[in-house]
């Protein structure tokens, strides 16, 4: 009778599944929406390869598009997720001491106050332009000579190619003046009226680009320069003049 009520209690008892908390960093693959010690794991690798990333355990979007910069300078596949043989990957990269982000030195300064074009198709930035120009510069030139893409820069900010007003929102949220990407309509009421000091936005329903430092930073272009970056001025004729507050 006792054996038999200790069965009976036994079966009672609710199996535990193994906890999230004991995953092992290769043991699923990871993507966005996910948690677990396993992901905390990953993005403590992230930020040991040269990708900053907060490490709370949550595969958000930010961690989304770390994983997505990580995957394009590892040249893997890019979709954002984080697959066992990705992890084998990652891990041998920590192991290994290897940044795959290594951060570019700024360039050096050109004279007076105008961007100087390059013959690579990068913009130098003037000596005398406030960081948040510099940056924008600077940022310019990590995707001045990738493709366009319809819609591009808008879904991550991290993107395998850029439209037009994607471009300008990477060059603005790495500058620290924008949060999200914005479109087209969305720069024609963004910033204060008129024209800036160093940079000037143009937007229209259909098209938007800038003037930074004197260059013009326009997808428009591109297939034929290989570059965002432009010397040349173009008719802004219907188009809504703003500029970033303060600059």
């Amino acid at each position: 009778m006792l054996a038999a009520a200790l069965v009976a209690v036994g079966a009672a008892l609710p199996v535990v599944p193994a906890a999230a908390a004991q995953r092992q960093f290769g043991d699923r693959t990871l993507r966005e929406g996910m948690r677990g010690r396993d992901i905390r794991v990953m993005q403590d690798f992230l930020t040991k390869v040269g990708l900053q990333t907060a490490v709370d355990g949550q595969y958000g979007p930010s961690t989304k598009r770390r994983v997505r910069t990580w995957e394009r300078k590892s040249e893997r596949r890019v979709d954002g997720r984080m697959a066992r043989n990705d992890a084998g990957v990652l891990r041998g990269q920590v192991t290994a001491g290897i940044t795959v982000n290594q951060p570019q030195p700024p360039p050096a300064a050109a004279p007076g106050e105008k961007a100087t074009l390059q013959p690579d198709g990068t913009a130098v930035a003037p000596a005398s332009a406030p960081p948040a120009v510099q940056a924008m510069i600077q940022a310019g030139n990590e995707i001045h000579d990738k493709p366009y893409k319809y819609g591009g820069g808008h879904g991550t900010l991290d993107d395998t190619g850029y439209d037009c007003s994607g471009s300008m929102s990477y060059v603005l949220n790495k500058a620290g003046l924008i949060d999200e990407a914005l479109d087209s309509t969305g720069f024609m009421s963004w910033g204060d009226a008129g024209e800036g000091t160093w940079v000037t936005t143009y937007a229209n329903s259909g098209h938007s680009f800038m003037m930074i430092a004197g260059l013009r930073f326009d997808t428009s272009g591109r297939a034929d320069d290989n570059s965002r970056w432009h010397d040349d001025e173009r008719p802004t004729d219907g188009y809504t003049v703003r500029h970033p507050s303060g600059l």
